[in-house]
């Protein structure tokens, strides 16, 4: 710690009588960012966060509530402070780009609570050119060892009631629209009966919301409050005080109450603000990811991003069961060798199946521990044919493990799980988590089940098996930590389209990159190509809110190294032209352009590929048709590039003609302009390839 440092924040302690409010404070390497540290004589601590001169976090509270032992860790006596930079690159195993720049000024207080207690604990802040992140760390120590957290008092106060983008609080689902209101105006109940969807599981209040918590200021701010690193600790939902506009952290809690079980030495996941007055630098924040941890993977040379096809919307729509009861059992050889011929065919990776194992006649919501046991298919289902038809054929089967929330049966099958797939030469699982969690009054997003997530990733890696969860909590960049976790769900991805009453909107997936997937990828499966799911029964009302350009945008907007072609081979061989870029567009990349952003409104990205020259646009838009620019400033200057551009034709419009649209040819430049109009809830796809 540089001496002035030390001298300043002794002096201000020594002469707490005459200052009653010592202040610390440090700024981001770039100045943008203020952050001060008041610790009143009483002892309360409280942070302050401003960026360029403007109100971003008010004087907000800190601290905790333990029930062992029996202490309120709210009035600190600050001890030692230290302070450090920290400026590296890193590469990630695969990713949005191909080297990320980690630069940041550390402060670290290290506190003693007044009590007492005479417990210790330090609160480290990293604030970066696009925000902070701060966590607490509980050192080893004599008066502390095991102990229970009943609360953590950390808070959020915000300058103003702020336009916000929010989903109610819930402890076992994640799968809501976003609601777009001022902060005062938040009801989570009502918004959730609004849904009525059957993923709704049991809203905790009309004042509780989940992050990612999005705001946009009068003054043109948009902030971001999330988690970083969350590992060993219930995820992190917000209590709003409507009239005081404080945001108090709200801890999932276990079967009994408590929040967290943890020994010293420890520490907390982060805390993050994300601020900026571009929306696109919210997008292009790596903030999250600089938070975790290095991976944890030696030798990732066997983490493979992939495109896949599934033998899934199917079941979806009503062509077939994921039980083989009732005769329309999806997932039998016949059916699925099709499915591996489309993919082999077609140039894609691999092939999920769903249904393939014995137990879907009586898997849901009946709080049974042993439905599944992982090895077992069913008897139309041959799986060592089929692994070697698709191995012929330069394709893998993709695992589907649905524990039916029967948590404690998966980790006890875990091992012979994915022996099992090993030995049958299949590398990736999908894993689902839905119903209620066993062990029971577990919740989806409690410190039980965190550590859950975490041990299937640390399992997975194990046996050299890559990873996409679904029904999980929401990611906060592990996937740097542990690189075979490539996706999660947690959120309301496609499969909502088939939902019963608001479904997907046209403003959803407008919302999502600013929220959702600042965490991490989503396996939101895109590439829907019939718009009325009427297909196979009749009687089905429920539609796809895009148009057909949009989906193919998705794939470029929407990041995620294993892309699932989500709908059925005959739909794509009505429009195989389209169907190319789907074929085309990478799931890897060295570089990416965010070009335009709004949240709720429109996103407009730009992404070079992996190891390749060449690149790749998607464009979206809300509920409203618009018009938006890309300067193509990104190629490479001094050469001609071919552009094919996918985009909706002129009477396109998701609820009146969603399956139109025009390819065209174009000769560009770096010197180049396009114009892009979007339909309504339209979009645009466009491939860049050098000549």
């Amino acid at each position: 710690m540089p001496n002035y440092l030390l001298i300043t924040i002794l002096s201000g302690l020594l002469l707490a009588k005459s200052y009653a409010q010592p202040l610390i404070s440090t700024t981001s390497p770039n100045q943008s960012i203020n952050l001060v540290i008041r610790n009143t004589s009483e002892g309360n601590i409280s942070y302050q966060v401003s960026y360029k001169g403007k109100a971003v976090i008010e004087p907000a509270g800190l601290g905790f509530i333990l029930s062992k032992p029996q202490v309120s860790l709210s009035r600190f006596t600050i001890i030692a402070a230290d302070s450090s930079t920290v400026d590296e690159n890193w590469q990630p195993v695969w990713g949005e780009t191909n080297r990320i720049r980690n630069q940041y000024k550390e402060l670290v207080l290290t506190l003693q609570d007044k009590s007492a207690s005479n417990i210790r604990l330090r609160i480290r802040f990293r604030v970066f050119n696009d925000g902070l992140g701060f966590r607490y760390e509980f050192p080893e120590q004599t008066t502390l060892t095991h102990f229970i957290v009943a609360d953590e008092l950390t808070q959020f106060v915000l300058a103003a009631d702020h336009k916000t983008f929010w989903m109610p609080g819930d402890y076992d689902s994640n799968e809501y629209l976003y609601n777009t209101t001022k902060l005062s105006e938040i009801d989570a109940v009502a918004a959730a009966d609004r849904e009525k969807d059957t993923a709704l599981k049991s809203v905790i209040g009309p004042d509780a919301v989940q992050t990612p918590l999005l705001f946009k200021t009068d003054n043109n701010l948009y902030i971001s409050i999330y988690e970083a690193a969350l590992v060993n600790y219930p995820v992190m939902h917000l209590r709003v005080d409507k009239s005081k506009r404080i945001l108090t952290v709200q801890l999932v809690p276990d079967a009994v109450g408590n929040k967290a079980y943890l020994q010293t030495p420890t520490q907390t996941p982060w805390r993050t603000i994300i601020v900026s007055d571009q929306a696109t630098d919210l997008l292009a924040s790596k903030l999250i990811l600089n938070l975790n941890e290095p991976s944890k993977i030696g030798d990732a040379s066997w983490i493979k991003p992939q495109k896949f096809i599934g033998m899934w919307w199917e079941m979806h729509i009503g062509k077939a069961t994921w039980e083989k009861a009732g005769g329309k059992h999806g997932a039998n050889t016949r059916n699925v060798m099709k499915y591996i011929d489309f993919a082999a065919k077609y140039g894609f990776d691999g092939v999920l199946v769903e249904g393939w194992n014995v137990g879907w006649e009586d898997w849901f919501g009946n709080w049974k521990e042993d439905v599944f046991d992982f090895v077992t298919p069913y008897p139309d289902y041959n799986l060592d044919s089929l692994t070697s038809y698709a191995r012929q054929k330069g394709v893998r089967i993709i695992m589907h493990h649905e524990t039916s929330g029967s948590v404690t049966n998966y980790e006890r099958r875990m091992d012979a799980a994915y022996q099992f797939m090993v030995k049958k030469g299949i590398n990736t699982v999908k894993t689902g988590y839905v119903g209620r969690i066993i062990p029971r009054g577990e919740h989806h997003d409690g410190q039980w089940m965190i550590n859950h997530y975490q041990r299937v990733a640390e399992k997975t890696a194990e046996y050299k098996i890559m990873l996409d969860s679904h029904e999980s909590a929401h990611p906060t960049g592990l996937h740097r930590t542990y690189p075979n976790w490539m996706a999660s769900e947690a959120a309301r991805g496609s499969e909502f389209n088939n939902a019963p009453t608001l479904g997907i909107t046209p403003e959803h997936t407008t919302i999502l990159p600013f929220t959702r997937l600042l965490g991490g990828p989503m396996d939101f499966t895109p590439g829907l190509f019939r718009f009325r799911l009427n297909q196979f029964d009749s009687t089905r009302t429920q539609r796809v809110r895009t148009t057909l350009a949009k989906q193919l945008a998705l794939y470029v907007t929407l990041y995620s190294p294993l892309q699932m072609v989500a709908d059925l081979p005959e739909n794509y061989e009505k429009h195989l032209d389209a169907f190319q870029f789907i074929r085309d567009v990478p799931v890897d990349w060295d570089d990416t352009k965010v070009v335009a952003a709004e949240p709720g409104d429109y996103v407009l990205i730009a992404r070079k590929a992996k190891g390749s020259s060449s690149w790749f646009a998607g464009a979206i838009t809300d509920e409203n048709s618009r018009d938006l620019s890309l300067s193509l400033s990104f190629l490479e200057l001094g050469n001609i590039y071919e552009a094919t551009i996918y985009r909706d034709a002129a009477n396109t419009d998701w609820q009146t003609n969603p399956e139109t649209y025009l390819i065209e040819k174009k000769t560009v430049t770096s010197k180049t302009t396009l114009s892009l109009h979007l339909a309504k809830g339209g979009g645009c796809a466009i491939q860049f390839v050098k000549r």
